[in-house]
């Protein structure tokens, strides 16, 4: 090898050194846009071979290559471009944020050749080392091919004199053949080798400007030092960060710009001892004062016999990350601190819930010993009135007697909504979900009030949408309630015209219907200042209408209490001295199920005879009062004063049903009921007469055994209702079944079809549509994309990616009222993504839960447009 190939090999060994030492992806390309040459920071951020990378398009690894194309172009038309951000895609499909430094490098003659690139990872803050080559070294490499060129051209005048002397002498070397062939064959192989020069010398220039270039392209200082610690070259990044100039900064001691000197010595050494250092944390300090914390990088460089020259080092500026450590340790300080906070707080919310709860409890316990002290007077108060109006009577005595049962009604009506405000105040409202038709319920219901509209010579219309299924699944209870307060209302307040009680579909798709029910009259009106009050406890439209009217304010308060956790809403429009309609909204669920009225009153049939009744009742006016009206009946009759007494009299005696009342001395009615269900193992219809109406009585009821209950005081037509409906059981129950069966296979088709249940975010929102809305488009914007992202983590195993995902979407599942069995699902992928372990069945849940969130979707699209529309 001889001195000009040696120089080539050193000065290419340099370049490469340089380019390799950086931890930053370094790409030079042609004016094509073809990848020339590459470090192996960018074979490491793209996941591709360098045999891969080379001659490739240099735009096909962003995400936005138009964006690419133009910052390109730019570079070529400004000559650099500088911290423009972009995104590299690796080929597992992850990405990188990095700030896109390029300059232009060119040949001998100034021509562009190509650009180079530094692209500095700005997402996960790497510590690149950017190697920086020594410019002087350099300069010196260039001074010394310049003294070679001179001394060629110099060896090429001297043959070119040589080539005279020849002509001079051609005469004699004329003779001289052989050595004439000879010299022209040593001039051939001097052009070769002057050809050889002129391309190292092109090579060498070339190398120079692309070494410069990537050292002016790092934004990190970048120092060349020398054995004996002085600087010997930098980058305009040590001039920004000292405040010094070049020619200050060249040949200056190194450690004289760090605040601790002996450390940035220490390192400095470690340096030739090991070779290299990384992430050496120094602070190093500008003129003005100013303290930049860096992290110090090193290596040594050698020449090509292996003798260390001096050290490149790359000072990575960490200010802004140790701000944000600083920030996070404070940050989770604070956090360690509200948590204990918040767990104190939660120790003094569960006392005080348990405090809450008891007081309910207690209110509860008071409630039921009221309502049953209460109602056993009345109950004899009430049915003996009934009684005596049935006898003949004067006018005077009938008017008397009628005044009486008027004032009864009012008390139980009181009580009644008391109880109810409890039961709503409590948590313990309840809805049933069973087949009924709405039009014969809704006509029966409110035939309970023609008598009082006649009185008033008041008009009632009725409006029914026929196009309303005949049979829809719902709670008609809860559903006459809301009506029956509405409509007394109206005949309250209304002392002529006309009560109207319309009810009309406003929707219907394959499973369930919206229907809108409204009451108007033309009563006295509410004022408008007053209409946002009369839904609250105790409210009346105004001081006057109490006394005048009578009432509690309760009604309508309970009315809102029944429809909005149903998902409804109510809403009134009223003009003083004009009238009012109170308007609601009611979901309910299709079904092909056929059923009859069971509630509906059934009239006296002289035919049903010799029915034997047991009443078991231990107050004598009670016990008189039930013997009367089954003697009108023509029902028979017997007395038990208490449950133990009911059972010997049920053993020597078959009785056809038993009406029982619950709290007796001796043995209750509930003990009884367990005792002939479970001792004596008798079927026989026993119903509930209970003073107390309460959620709590009515479950234990059921649970003991009972078939049905009875509130008192009694009503004479609902009792003989209850009685021949239980007797003629054996045809309901063959209804019933029927029903049943139809219900079971509407819900399995249902199953199939609904996924969500906005009970529980009706609740939430307290019906506010608007919040409801911005809920539910929320879900339609967030789940598909995070569905994506489910299945698009766990093709790429990217586990971390994985859990986050599954973690956002499992709240959705109760908000949205999807089945329970979903969100465990979502909890068994988040589990699967921290451990990766029982990886079994995984592919499976994540394509049942894509499918039933997807069908969630479309549901709440509906539900959203219905919404909107209502």
């Amino acid at each position: 090898m001889n001195k000009t190939e040696i120089i080539k090999n050193q000065e290419s060994q340099y370049a490469r050194s340089l380019i390799e030492a950086s931890l930053d992806p370094i790409i030079a390309i042609n004016t094509e846009g073809k990848i020339t040459d590459i470090n192996q920071a960018t074979i490491q951020i793209t996941g591709f071979t360098r045999d891969f990378l080379i001659d490739s398009d240099f735009f096909d690894y962003f995400t936005e290559k138009q964006k690419i194309q133009d910052i390109y172009h730019e570079v070529l038309q400004k000559g650099a471009v500088s911290d423009f951000p972009l995104t590299i895609q690796n080929k597992n499909g992850s990405f990188t944020d990095v700030l896109f430094n390029a300059f232009v490098y060119k040949d001998n003659l100034g021509t562009i050749i190509g650009v180079l690139i530094v692209a500095r990872d700005s997402a996960k803050q790497k510590w690149a080392l950017d190697l920086k080559i020594a410019n002087n070294e350099l300069a010196f490499q260039n001074k010394i091919k310049e003294k070679r060129a001179a001394e060629l051209v110099i060896a090429n005048e001297e043959l070119a004199f040589q080539n005279n002397e020849k002509e001079k002498r051609a005469d004699e070397l004329v003779i001289a053949n052989k050595e004439l062939l000879f010299q022209s064959k040593e001039k051939e192989k001097r052009e070769i080798v002057n050809k050889k020069l002129e391309e190292l010398t092109y090579n060498a220039k070339l190398a120079y400007q692309y070494s410069l270039s990537l050292i002016e392209a790092s934004r990190d200082p970048l120092v060349t030092i020398n054995t004996k610690g002085k600087i010997t070259d930098m980058n305009e990044a040590l001039v920004n960060i000292t405040g010094i100039p070049r020619e200050e900064l060249t040949d200056s001691d190194f450690f004289d710009y760090f605040t601790e000197q002996q450390n940035a010595r220490e390192v400095y050494q470690e340096v030739f001892e090991k070779g290299s250092v990384a992430d050496s944390p120094l602070t190093l300090r500008h003129k003005d004062g100013k303290l930049t914390d860096v992290l110090f990088n090193g290596s040594v460089y050698k020449d090509d016999k292996g003798n260390i020259l001096g050290v490149v080092i790359v000072a990575r500026d960490v200010t802004e990350q140790k701000r944000i450590a600083t920030e996070l340790i404070e940050a989770r300080v604070f956090a360690e601190l509200t948590t204990e906070i918040a767990e104190e707080a939660k120790k003094n919310a569960e006392s005080a819930t348990i405090i809450a709860e008891n007081a309910v409890k207690a209110k509860q316990q008071f409630l039921s010993n009221m309502s049953h002290e209460i109602r056993t007077p009345m109950n004899a108060i009430i049915g003996f009135t009934k009684v005596v109006l049935k006898t003949e009577l004067t006018p005077k005595q009938k008017e008397y007697i009628s005044a009486i049962k008027m004032s009864g009604d009012a008390l139980i009506v009181l009580i009644n909504d008391i109880l109810d405000l409890a039961k709503v105040d409590a948590g313990k409202m309840t809805f049933e979900k069973k087949p009924f038709k709405m039009k014969s319920s809704i006509s029966a219901m409110l035939h309970l009030f023609e008598t009082k509209i006649q009185e008033k010579n008041l008009r009632l219309i009725k409006q029914y949408d026929s196009k309303i299924p005949n049979v829809l699944v719902g709670d008609p209870v809860r559903l006459h309630q809301i009506i029956l307060n509405l409509v007394s209302n109206a005949v309250k307040f209304t002392s002529k015209g006309n009560i109207t009680v319309s009810v009309h579909l406003i929707h219907e798709d394959e499973d369930r219907v919206i229907i809108e029910f409204a009451v108007t009259d033309t009563g006295i009106g509410i004022p408008e200042e007053k209409i946002d009050k009369i839904f609250e406890n105790f409210q009346q439209a105004s001081s006057g209408t109490s006394r005048l009217y009578g009432g509690t304010g309760l009604g309508l308060a309970i009315v809102k209490q029944l429809i909005e956790p149903q998902g409804g809403t109510i809403r009134v429009r009223s003009t003083l001295n004009e009238g009012s309609t109170f308007s609601f909204t009611l979901s309910f669920q299709k079904t092909n199920a056929d059923v009859e009225l069971e509630n509906e009153l059934i009239e006296l049939d002289t035919e049903i005879k010799n029915i034997k009744v047991l009443v078991v009742e231990d107050i004598p006016l009670n016990q008189l009062l039930m013997k009367t009206l089954l003697d009108d009946f023509g029902f028979e009759c017997d007395i038990a004063e208490n449950g133990k007494i009911a059972i010997e009299k049920l053993k020597a005696k078959e009785y056809d049903i038993i009406l029982m009342d619950l709290q007796m001395p001796e043995m209750n009615g509930f003990e009884a009921t367990e005792y002939i269900r479970k001792k004596m193992n008798s079927k026989v219809p026993i119903i509930a007469l209970t003073a107390d109406v309460t959620t709590v009585d009515l479950a234990k009821c059921k649970s003991v055994g009972m078939n049905d209950h009875l509130a008192k005081p009694v009503d004479e037509r609902l009792l003989y209702s209850k009685i021949v409906g239980i007797l003629k059981k054996p045809k309901l129950e063959k209804l019933s079944e029927k029903l049943n069966n139809g219900l079971k296979e509407n819900n399995s088709k249902e199953k199939k079809i609904k996924c969500i249940d906005l009970i529980y975010l009706n609740q939430k929102t307290k019906s506010n549509p608007t919040l409801m809305m911005e809920m539910i488009s929320l879900y339609l914007v967030q789940t598909p994309p995070l569905m994506n992202t489910i299945k698009q983590s766990l093709e790429d195993k990217n586990w971390k990616l994985l859990g986050a995902a599954a973690h956002k979407m499992i709240p959705s599942f109760a908000i949205m009222g999807i089945n329970s069995d979903f969100e465990n699902m979502a909890k068994k992928i988040q589990n699967f993504a921290i451990t990766q372990d029982q990886s079994e069945g995984i592919y499976d849940l994540v394509l049942q839960l894509e499918k039933i969130c997807l069908q969630a979707c479309i549901e709440l699209e509906e539900e959203l447009n219905i919404i909107k529309n209502t």
